[in-house]
Order: structure tokens, then sequence, then C-alpha cells
């Protein structure tokens, strides 16, 4: 974008502490050493240039994963600042990357909007790089400096001469930090995808330069009328047209999209300064007051609530919404358990009012859309109504009550739900294979009749309608939906244990697509886990051992002369109680899996995919994903 006099210099940068904690305690600064940290590292550099950009500096991001396996990341913004700084005598550059909290966004006048303390910038990523470069063109020169594990390896040196700025920085993460170093390229086409919304008009190239791994895509978009698009495009729409504005109030930026689908989940995504604020926050209240008030109020001027009509309630209103709310905010607050959650509370305010305002001119300006809107939400509150009874028992009863818990539950002596673990399993069989082999202490086992009810596809009244899921639901104790409480969850580990066969797999996924759609906080604090019973036991006179899948069982054949005896179990249901107490259940002894959503986007379009109404998509899922296996030759 050329040169600006834009008054960022060495005098905005501020001096707050030195790195030497980084490299020590990696966690506290990227969140992990596994690849959700290694990932970071990327979206951090990537941060920075967005900022440029959101400034108004830089409409140019280019990431590369290079042959070996390290990351370019270059845009053109203004450039680093180089010149000498007033407090350290050295060039700010280099305080910039070996000073932690050192940069434009802490109360130098660099920046006016950035990601702020939620990110922690080059110094980070310096320090747990075995190697970086950076590159910076401004003031009509190129520089470069070298470091290693957040040292500087060389001085600041001026390459030659250039009429162009920005930003050039190149690193390999430190295996001596990283468990790996392997960089995932859908983990990144999927943030950068998000930061293109995010910012329309904004270019960024991505390109994968590995062997076997070639691939480059622009992301260039209109803003968050593609962001709802793109969520939606698997789903049938019910305004045709996303509502769309953006309003500017102050230092507040206020962007949002919405559009409606005939589907029956509520799905509202969040921003602060680029930043997903996975736990809402004064943005996500605002615009939901303003919501659940503007379609009121329209109802009843369009004589679809009568006067003695009582209002329909948000949660009716936002079956089957997607919602994009974006805000800029000169000083975010962050807060909640992972910082994901907007507090500025003027903040709710300005969003409310900028919605209402839109929205009511939206609904004015296009009768028969906003007309399905009203319409949709009067059969959402039918059905809630309907569903109320049932909702009712679910609820947890109190302790004294504790008949109300189902008759099929046989649960564990323990009352303190850190320790208690339920079993979810799949037939009456199984289930007393489990009783029999757990630990009545803290192990409570809930067998299932076989497939619950698809949620997907059904409302909350048909949902509760079904027996088992009823009883998933009271045995939990939180409730569900509006009512979930996440304090009163009586269990802190949730088991799925099913068959290792085809209806097993469907069992389980029926599962998660219910505790994603009405109780999604149980997966977000790391609550549900997938048991893994073993495919395959082998014994040889008293000795038995366990295999979970066929290439750990061929590896152990190959490499062994002696004659075993093999049993492939078909279901939960062959193993004595023993057997599935030493493999499955044993907290010293079994292998689990923990479920995550990483990304609710990517987790909600592969629900629609795969149980959903439209066939189309899941055709589509099943034929990219398919693999072939060729069966066990024994």
């Amino acid at each position: 974008m050329g040169n600006h006099d834009n008054g960022y210099n060495a005098s905005d940068i501020q001096v707050l502490e030195g790195l030497e904690a980084v490299r020590k305690r990696p966690s506290m600064y990227i969140g992990s050493t596994g690849p959700k940290g290694l990932h970071h590292l990327v979206f951090e550099i990537v941060d920075n240039s967005i900022d440029e950009s959101v400034g108004g500096y830089c409409n140019k991001i280019e990431v590369f994963i290079n042959p070996d396996n390290s990351i370019t990341v270059r845009d053109n913004g203004r450039g680093i600042p180089v010149d000498i700084h007033p407090v350290m005598g050295i060039p700010a550059i280099e305080v910039i990357m070996t000073t932690l909290h050192s940069g434009g966004k802490f109360g130098g006048s660099g920046y006016n909007i950035s990601g702020g303390l939620h990110g922690v910038g080059l110094s980070v990523v310096n320090a747990l790089s075995s190697r970086m470069e950076i590159v910076v063109k401004r003031d009509g020169h190129i520089y470069k400096q070298e470091y290693r594990k957040g040292k500087p390896a060389s001085a600041l040196q001026v390459l030659g001469e250039s009429d162009e700025s920005g930003t050039s920085i190149y690193f390999v993460p430190d295996p001596e930090i990283f468990e790996e170093t392997i960089f995932e390229k859908d983990i990144l086409v999927q943030r950068i995808r998000e930061l293109s919304y995010l910012n329309k008009g904004l270019l960024i190239e991505f390109t994968d330069q590995r062997v076997g791994e070639e691939y480059s895509r622009q992301f260039n978009s209109n803003g968050l009328m593609d962001f709802v698009t793109y969520i939606n495009k698997k789903k049938e729409p019910i305004n045709s047209k996303p509502v769309y504005f953006e309003i500017k109030k102050g230092d507040v930026v206020v962007e949002t999209a919405i559009q409606y689908n005939n589907g029956y989940s509520e799905n509202i995504y969040s921003f602060a300064n680029n930043i997903r604020t996975q736990e809402g926050g004064t943005h996500e209240v605002g615009f939901k007051n303003a919501l659940t008030r503007v379609v009121n109020d329209y109802a009843k001027k369009i004589g679809a609530l009568k006067d003695n009509d009582s209002n329909l309630a948000g949660e009716d209103i936002r079956e089957g919404i997607v919602a994009i709310i974006s805000v800029l905010v000169k000083d975010p607050q962050f807060e909640g358990q992972t910082k994901t959650k907007l507090g500025n509370s003027y903040i709710r305010g300005v969003v409310e009012s900028a919605v209402y305002d839109n929205l009511e001119d939206y609904l004015n300006e296009n009768p028969i859309d906003a007309k399905k809107i009203v319409e949709k939400a009067l059969s959402a509150r039918r059905a809630r109504e309907a569903a109320k009874k049932a909702r009712e028992l679910t609820r947890r009863k109190s302790a004294l009550e504790s008949t109300s818990l189902p008759g099929k539950l046989a649960d564990c002596s323990s009352t303190d739900p850190s320790i208690s673990e339920l079993f979810i399993v799949e037939g009456d069989s199984a289930g007393g294979s489990a009783k029999q082999g757990r630990d009545r202490n803290t192990q409570a086992i809930l067998p299932l009749r076989g497939k619950i009810l698809n949620v997907e596809k059904a409302r909350l009244d048909r949902v509760l309608a079904s027996e088992d899921i009823r009883n998933l639901i009271t045995a939990i104790g939180t409730g569900i939906g509006e009512d979930f409480d996440i304090s009163k969850a009586r269990y802190h580990k949730l088991f799925i244990m099913t068959d290792a066969d085809v209806d097993g797999s469907h069992i389980r996924i029926l599962l998660l697509t219910f505790f994603y759609r009405y109780m999604r906080e149980l997966i977000e604090n790391g609550y549900v886990y997938i048991a893994q019973p073993p495919l395959y036991g082998i014994k040889r006179g008293s000795e038995i051992k366990y295999f979970y899948n066929d290439a750990e069982l061929n590896e152990f054949m190959s490499q062994t002369d002696k004659k075993w005896s093999i049993q492939r179990y078909k279901g939960l249901g062959e193993m004595d109680a023993e057997q599935l107490w030493s493999t499955t259940m044993d907290q010293n002894s079994r292998v689990i899996l923990q479920v995550t959503v990483d990304d609710a986007i990517q987790a909600d379009e592969a629900f629609s995919d795969l149980m959903g109404d439209n066939v189309e998509p899941r055709k589509e899922y099943i034929q990219a994903n398919a693999r072939y296996v060729s069966n066990l030759d024994i």
C-alpha cells in the first residue's frame, strides 16, 4: 500500500517484561505445546498483519508453508519500525522481537484497534522458534535481522532500497519445545477463511509448498454476507438474501449478517477485533435483546401476535438462525474461562440499537421474508410449549428424590461429580457386563435400548418424547437448551461405549449430535469421551493381549513366531465383565478419546452434512472421506 506518514515509530513501542519465561513455560503463552499451540504461532503472526489491515495500512497478506515445513507470513503494511528505541537504545524491531508485551498495542498510539492483550505476539513466536528471519521494507530501505531461539543472531542489516513497505516473517518452530512440528493445512485454511470473511476486501493468499501437499488458494471475500452464505450453503435458507449492515459509532464498528434456514438449531458466531468470542459477551447480549424486541414488535404490527398474546421468547426467534456479529473495539476487555468473552459494558447498548434499527428497516422492506421469519418463530413456540411438559420430567429433582433417576441407571455411590463417570452403553447385554465389571464407587452405567432419535431432523418436543433421551438427560442432571446448567452435571466424564461396528458408529454419531445440539458445553468443557473397546483379543495359554485395530494386530503377529489364538470381538456383549473392565473401563489401562470442538462452524457443517435432511451433501462427504480397507486375512 506504499508509504504513509503514519506516526508509528519507536516511541510508540512500550516495554513491559523479558522473554526468559516463555521457553520455560510455553503453555502459559500459547495454550499447549501440542498441535493447537503450534498452529497458534502462525495465527499470532497473521493477526499482526490483520491489525495493519484493520488500521487501513495493508490489503494483502501471504501465508506459506514452505517445502521444509517452515512458515513465511508476508504483508504489505507499514513495516515494523526499525528506528532506535528511545529507552532501550536498540532498534525498535529488536525490542518487539525480544521483549514480552512490547508492541504498538500497549498504550502507544501505533494502533487504534487490535486483538489487544489477547495476542502475545512476535516475541513469543520468536522465543519458541529455533530460527526466525524478519525482513522489513519501509522508509525507502529493506532491512533484515535473524534470530535463534529468541536471541538475535545478527545485527539489523540494510539489504538494499525499496519504495514498497511491509513485513515478511520466516520461522521454524523449535522441535525441543513442540511435541510435533508438522503443520496441518486444514487448520490454517479454516482460520484464514474466517479472517477473510471478517475483513472484506483483504486478499489473503495461502500456499502449501510441501511435496504431495501442493495447494494454493486466494481468499478475498465480500465480508460477512459471504460468511453466512458459506455456513448455510448446505441448508435451505428462509430469507433469500441475508440481512447485512455495518455501522460506526464513536470508536466502535458493528458489522452483522443474518440468514435463517429451515433447521432447528441456533448458530450465532460472535467476534471482537477478529477474535472469536466463544463465550459471547456484551455484543452478543445486545444482539439477542434487539432481535427479540424487533421481531415481537413486528409480529404485533402485522397482527401475527394479538394484543393479549404473550411475547415470543428469544429461543423461539433464534430457531434456525445463522448470525455473525463482528465488533471492532478500541480497548477490548476479554474475560471468562478462556478469555474469549467480551466484557466492555457500553458495547451492549451500541450493538442493541444498531441491530434494532437496521433489522426493523429490513423487516419493513422485505415483508415476504419477514413473515416467514415470524411464522417460523410462532411454530417454534408451539413446539416449545408442547415440549415443556416433557422437559419438566427431565429436570433433575433434588437429591432426596433420587427415585426420579431412571430405573435403568445403575448409579455410582460417589456424590462427587469430579470423580464420577457415566458409561452410556449400547444394549442390555453389554450393559449387564459393564454393571458387573465396573468400579461401583465412581462408575455409573446407563444402557440404551438401541438407536436414539436423530435430533438433527426433529424439534425439541419430539426429542423429549424419546424415553432413552429423557433417561439420558435426567441421569446427567444439567437440563438442556436454555435450562442447561453445567454446575449441575452429576458426572464430569461421560463415556459413549458402543460396539466397533457400523451400528455402533451410528449410535455414537447420534449421541454426539444430541450432545452438540443440546448440551454443547459438556463437549466444550471436555466432559465427553468415546470408550475404545479392543477389536481383538489374542490368547496363548493363560496370557492374553488386546489390540484396538488391524494395524496393531498385524504388526504384533508379524514380529512373533509363537502361535496365538485370535478372537475378534463383534460387540461389547461378547466380552465378560472382567475383560470389559480391564480393557475399557479400568482407569489405569483403558484407551479413551476425548471429544473436542475446536471449530464450531466446521462441526455444525459436519453434523448438517451427516445427519440432516439433504442426501447430496452426505453422499459427497462419504465419497470424499471413504477409505478402502482390506480385511485382515487370518
